[in-house]
């Protein structure tokens, strides 16, 4: 049956064929399987030690392990479990973080090494500004403290802030940058469905204090990958004539009632970078009622974004002192609502950013103003225009 080494190298081939065509299909696996036990049993006669070492290796742990392995504090690093995964841990998981106001008002942070307080390494996570995409719509819960009305933002205990943990990340070029806020989010369910379907996800969305349904529609910007901020109604010049609603802060209430109303905007959403005023021309121009309220909300790690409206604002003074991450709008987009005069205004943005590296524009999610932000975003990426959310200018700032 076998064929002649000697013969013609095709003479083989074709006598090989012919025997195999003679083998019945049951024979053929019968060798099959013979040969494969014989050649695991080599193996492993030859080999036991590679073979047992093999075995004995430990898993790769999945990203949903080595997510569950994290504890929610991640202060202490716990010793590898039994089937040899680490638990994850920030960098800064093994400091004191102490931070002291110092008489002229600046903050000072002081970060000293400490024990772990267990043995065995620890995964150390690299920092990192943003989010997972994944993660978008799901709040950190090392960032959050409970108050009466609900989760607050805060510092986490390692030092991370809730402006670099919900910063839409960005390419770090130093090229031409700006941040488009469109604010109002929540106030009209159809505007803000639109602003989300219809905005690229590079634009800013600001969401009002006084909306609905908020943490409803803060999921569907995250997972659509929008940066976010919280809109917090302040008195205006001409309050009450103009009022901007339930929970305002004002100059003649206490601080402890204005750090109330404050805290019960804040427990409205969560995921946030930081803080847009909404109106607020007085209250921002009198250090008395701004001083308490600013200092809390830098306390908390956030970003405040001035809308640029009043000229009298103080917001610039305290965030320099406080080392608080901050920015100024530099142009209100639709002042007029046509869609030609917004992309004016666009247009005019784009030379404060090529004059000066950022800009910010503000615009409200009216159908003029998206129908001329989604057109106008679409062809300055063309002209080298780096989009950014408003993090990116804020912290840049800061520094």
């Amino acid at each position: 049956m076998g064929a002649d080494l000697h013969a013609p190298l095709g003479q083989n081939r074709r006598t090989a064929a012919a025997g195999s065509r003679r083998l019945s299909p049951s024979l053929i696996a019968s060798i099959a399987a013979v040969s494969g036990i014989l050649g695991l049993s080599i193996y492993t006669a030859v080999m036991p030690e590679a073979l047992q070492k093999t075995a004995s290796l430990p898993q790769t742990p999945t990203l949903e392990q080595t997510a569950g392995s994290a504890s929610a504090e991640g202060n202490a690093t716990k010793a590898p479990s039994a089937t040899g995964q680490l638990s994850a841990r920030a960098p800064h998981s093994g400091a004191n973080v102490e931070r002291t106001t110092m008489p002229d008002g600046t903050v000072v942070t002081k970060f000293t090494p400490r024990p772990r307080g267990e043995n065995g390494p620890a995964l150390i996570d690299t920092p990192r500004i943003g989010q997972d995409p994944r993660m978008a719509a799901m709040p950190n819960e090392d960032l959050l403290e409970d108050s009466v009305y609900g989760p607050i933002p805060i510092i986490g205990p390692d030092g991370q802030r809730p402006v670099d943990q919900y910063a839409r990340p960005w390419s770090g070029a130093r090229g031409t940058r700006i941040a488009i806020v469109v604010g109002g989010l929540g106030l009209s369910q159809t505007g803000t469905q639109r602003a989300i379907k219809q905005l690229p996800e590079e634009v800013t969305f600001a969401f009002a204090a006084t909306g609905n349904s908020l943490q409803r529609w803060m999921k569907e910007a995250r997972n659509a990958g929008h940066e976010i901020l919280l809109q917090i109604p302040m008195e205006p010049f001409d309050y009450p004539a103009n009022d901007p609603g339930r929970g305002t802060l004002r100059v003649d209430q206490s601080a402890a009632d204005n750090l109330d109303d404050l805290h019960q905007s804040m427990a409205s959403i969560t995921n946030y970078t930081g803080v847009m005023n909404y109106m607020g021309g007085r209250f921002l121009a009198d250090a008395e009622a701004l001083d308490p309220m600013i200092r809390d909300i830098a306390g908390r790690g956030l970003l405040f974004l001035d809308d640029g409206s009043s000229a009298q604002s103080l917001v610039g003074q305290y965030a320099k002192t406080l080392d608080m991450p901050h920015a100024f709008a530099d142009l209100q987009l639709d002042g007029q609502l046509d869609e030609r005069a917004i992309l004016t205004r666009l247009d005019e943005l784009e030379r404060i950013a090529r004059k000066n590296g950022t800009a910010i524009g503000t615009a409200s999610a009216f159908d003029e103003s998206i129908a001329a932000i989604r057109k106008w975003s679409e062809e300055a990426t063309l002209r080298g225009i780096e989009i950014v959310g408003v993090s990116a200018i804020a912290t840049d700032m800061e520094r």
